[in-house]
């Protein structure tokens, strides 16, 4: 990003498909295909499992795993944009959050109920990996366009997320 001009349309238009690429993951995982999945574990059983020492009804369990990632990324967001700020090493903090976010969906694929404690760590740290990389995101975008270009960019990039997530949903 160093030799692209702030406000320049390349870097605009990368700072958007960002969005797109990371708007697949709220349409599936989070919203879509992941739920229903997660149902269907439990279809041949009662909807209670037993985990953490705890006996829990399913949907109760992945709200609380849901519940422990916000507290998670709640804490260390403003900590750890201030330090990206303070250093300037946004760039860093925003791959691994990527990376970490792309390996735990990755991971997803061995989610079953006899290992559940794996996956149930993949789902959560496929969480902290989504909306730690999205603190880093959004705070690129007063580095890469000018006041004027900022609402017009951010509107492309929740449009092309929502449209090619919707596209990707149809296949």
């Amino acid at each position: 990003m160093a030799d692209l001009a702030k406000g320049s349309k390349k870097l605009l238009n990368a700072w958007a498909f960002y969005d797109w690429a990371n708007s697949v993951y709220t349409l599936t995982i989070a919203s879509a295909i992941f739920p229903i999945f997660y149902e269907a574990l439990f279809s041949d059983r009662d909807h209670y499992i037993d985990v953490f020492g705890l006996h829990l009804k399913n949907s109760a369990l992945i709200s609380f795993i849901t519940a422990a990632a916000f507290l998670v990324i709640c804490f260390i967001s403003p900590l750890l944009s201030g330090i990206a700020d303070y250093v300037g090493n946004k760039k860093s903090f925003l791959k691994f959050f990527c990376y970490l976010g792309a390996l735990s969906c990755m991971g997803l694929y061995w989610f079953n109920l006899e290992s559940i404690y794996i996956g149930l760590a993949f789902y959560f740290f496929g969480l902290i990996g989504y909306w730690g990389s999205l603190v880093f995101y959004n705070s690129y975008l007063p580095d890469i366009a000018f006041a004027e270009q900022q609402d017009k960019i951010s509107a492309k990039g929740y449009s092309l997320g929502y449209f090619f997530g919707c596209v990707t949903l149809q296949k």
